[in-house]
């Protein structure tokens, strides 16, 4: 697994569009992949890249509440723009919208060979509602009798004339998407399909990233079907979806990555079951909350736990963090997820400083203007964020301490160090709409009477006596949501 790595998602179907209407996979230039490699993206997920149904569009992507986020995403949206969900998929085929399983591949080499491993979707828990493979093989989802058609007509369906049934992809608190239908996970017929589909996979991709992984459990798929799944045969009992699935296709590609979108808890039970790396919606949630004391609890965690953790603060499920936060804590939030511990995920589109929520189901992206501060601040913070001391290095949790008796500001502050060989990096995060101060102490007893501490993030240098720093720690005064990152050797 690599050292604090770090994810760029882009949702492929739009953003091909910004080099031509039928652009495909093959008319992205390498000068684009070279720019993401230099500011030290280690992982690029497309996200939509396989074949979806067609027939989804009309039948489910008009509902009223659709129709209002298109408005509020893209004013002038027509329906052609509405391409249906990228997680509705028909099969695990390349959509042939945007290239072949050859240009899947020539891309996947390119990005090796500049040093960036290539990331695609795997939804276990559904399929579109009108996939080819129920015609094909039928008994991998999950049928259920017409009585429970009748009693809710909203989370199951007849997609034939045939007098069969089956449920469609729900999760267990919201109502069932109804452009799916439900996979029944602990179908051995299922398992072993997705087994040889994910043998493919690792030839066209160095890892995936699994659609609300947590839903494959065996004890949440079983709550969430409670009283419509009926013990067979086909149950396995005994082993976790995962725990098979991973372990199998490991044995095909010991280095394919997986990346668990997981919520409710069960991210180190995920990472238990084989998972390398999984989301950590909860600290978004605490940054989005803005108590401080929250999220350095958070970063309390087991360090194991942290590594394979992934730090976002914003994808396509989420609200843009500048529309969110507000720009200035949207900065500082960018500063927290890029110098802790664990994976290190960005959007596209957010280095650039966008606002607007595109919703999966459109096509085409509307056109925002560049925001140059936003884009200046990222290219300082992912060139240091990409040096051997923020990402090989040892992190360190730091305690902040009051200034001055009384001043009760240093609890607006966050700080943890790096260190590797003879680099250190001292990171100090105001996180708070108000000018905060404190004392910080860490270890310098093998260093020169004058420190010399290099803010790269504010082109600053500082001179401090190393003795003061160890005995009453080094005084940090940082205007709201304003952020140091240190350097010195």
């Amino acid at each position: 697994m690599d050292y604090n790595p770090s994810l760029y998602e882009i949702n492929i179907r739009t953003f091909l569009k910004r080099y031509g209407k039928n652009a495909t996979l093959e008319n992205i230039p390498q000068d684009f992949w070279l720019e993401l490699r230099s500011k030290g993206i280690d992982y690029v997920w497309l996200m939509g890249i396989w074949k979806t149904s067609e027939k989804n569009i009309d039948k489910y992507c008009f509902e009223d509440y659709l129709i209002k986020s298109y408005d509020k995403a893209l004013a002038d949206w027509r329906r052609r723009d509405v391409i249906g969900s990228p997680f509705a998929i028909d099969r695990y085929e390349v959509n042939p919208r945007l290239g072949s399983e050859e240009s899947l591949l020539k891309l996947k080499k390119q990005l090796n060979e500049i040093g960036i491993k290539l990331i695609l979707d795997f939804v276990p828990n559904h399929f579109g509602a009108d996939t080819s493979l129920l015609n094909e093989i039928p008994e991998i989802f999950l049928k259920v009798e017409k009585s429970n058609y009748l009693k809710d007509s909203h989370t199951f369906f007849k997609p034939f004339d045939e007098e069969e049934y089956y449920a469609h992809g729900r999760d267990p608190f919201f109502p069932a998407w109804q452009d799916t239908i439900q996979v029944n996970l602990l179908s051995r017929k299922t398992r072993s399909y997705y087994i040889e589909t994910l043998k493919n996979i690792t030839r066209l991709c160095d890892g995936i990233r699994c659609d609300m992984a947590m839903l494959a459990m065996n004890n949440v798929f079983k709550n969430t079907w409670a009283g419509v799944y009926e013990n067979s045969k086909e149950e396995i009992s005994d082993i976790e979806f995962w725990e098979e699935i991973i372990g199998v296709v490991r044995l095909y590609r010991n280095d394919f990555i997986f990346i668990a979108e997981a919520y409710w808890d069960l991210e180190w039970k995920l990472q238990q079951q084989g998972f390398d790396y999984t989301y950590d919606k909860k600290l978004t949630d605490r940054i989005t909350s803005g108590y401080v004391r929250d999220i350095h609890d958070h970063l309390r965690a087991d360090e194991s736990y942290q590594k394979k953790s992934v730090r976002f603060i914003e994808n396509h499920d989420e609200e843009r963090s500048v529309t969110l936060l507000g720009k200035d804590k949207a900065m500082a939030a960018a500063v927290i997820i890029s110098t802790i511990q664990g994976m290190r995920f960005y959007f596209d589109g957010q280095f650039e400083g966008k606002k607007i929520k595109l919703p999966i189901q459109l096509g085409r992206e509307p056109v925002e203007p560049v925001n140059k501060e936003i884009k200046n601040f990222y290219d300082k913070l992912l060139s240091i964020a990409s040096s051997d001391v923020l990402k090989k290095g040892k992190w360190t949790l730091l305690e902040p301490a009051p200034a001055w008796d009384g001043n009760s500001t240093y609890l607006n502050m966050l700080a943890w160090e790096w260190r590797y060989e003879n680099k250190n990096c001292l990171v100090v995060i105001n996180f708070s709409d108000k000018t905060s101060s404190c004392r910080l102490k860490f270890d310098l007893r093998d260093y020169d009477e004058v420190i010399v501490l290099n803010d790269l993030l504010n082109d600053k240098i500082y001179r401090r006596n190393s003795e003061e720093i160890i005995m009453q720690g080094l005084y940090i005064e940082l205007k709201p949501y304003s952020s140091h990152l240190f350097i010195w050797e």
